[in-house]
């Protein structure tokens, strides 16, 4: 199969962990899930917003050159409240520490070539509105070059490696499958 392949880049990038819990450290997803790949595809092209599941893109690949720790001042659900306790005031603000990618790259790759030249006139953003990657060329590849491009790739499905990922926003919120592909080293010494 031939794929047509757009890379995206950016200075930086978050990927949200698909979990609620808010932990005092909280590190990037290394890779997209089902539901991220799916909406990425419906704001690239949104005549598919009424079909469900990935039309057009056929597989991703993620790297990136390192993760920076940044804090983010954050409060729980219901907005931000205060109340007097022992002579001092507490409130549900906390600080968290959250693992931001540093110069990710992300290809996508397409099946059909207009998809893929349609993707190259728009930015994408992973998860985060400030986060946008930009698209930099198309490379025409067949699956066996594809499968050499070093980076984290979730494949999707319930195989025997499979593990639980989160919750389709797409799919009435069913439970999302995957398995961790690795390839190569998937963090970059150098912007590529």
């Amino acid at each position: 199969m031939i794929y047509y392949v757009v890379k995206y880049s950016g200075p930086f990038g978050f990927i949200k962990p698909w979990t609620a819990v808010r932990d005092s450290e909280i590190f990037s997803q290394q890779f997209l899930t089902q539901s991220i790949v799916e909406g990425i595809e419906k704001k690239l092209f949104p005549e598919l917003l009424d079909k469900k599941g990935i039309q057009q893109i056929m597989r991703h690949r993620l790297n990136y050159c390192g993760i920076d720790i940044q804090q983010e001042r954050t409060w729980s659900k219901g907005g931000f409240k205060a109340r007097w306790e022992k002579y001092q005031y507490k409130t549900n603000i906390a600080v968290l520490k959250r693992g931001v990618m540093l110069e990710p790259n992300l290809f996508l790759a397409f099946k059909d070539e207009k998809y893929a030249h349609r993707s190259l006139t728009q930015s994408i953003c992973l998860c985060r509105n400030e986060d946008l990657v930009l698209p930099n060329a198309i490379v025409q590849m067949s699956e066996q070059e594809f499968d050499l491009i070093s980076g984290f790739e979730l494949l999707f499905g319930n195989s025997a490696q499979a593990f639980k990922v989160g919750y389709n926003r797409f799919a009435e919120a069913s439970e999302m499958m995957g398995e961790l592909k690795v390839v190569g080293n998937p963090i970059r010494k150098s912007i590529q």
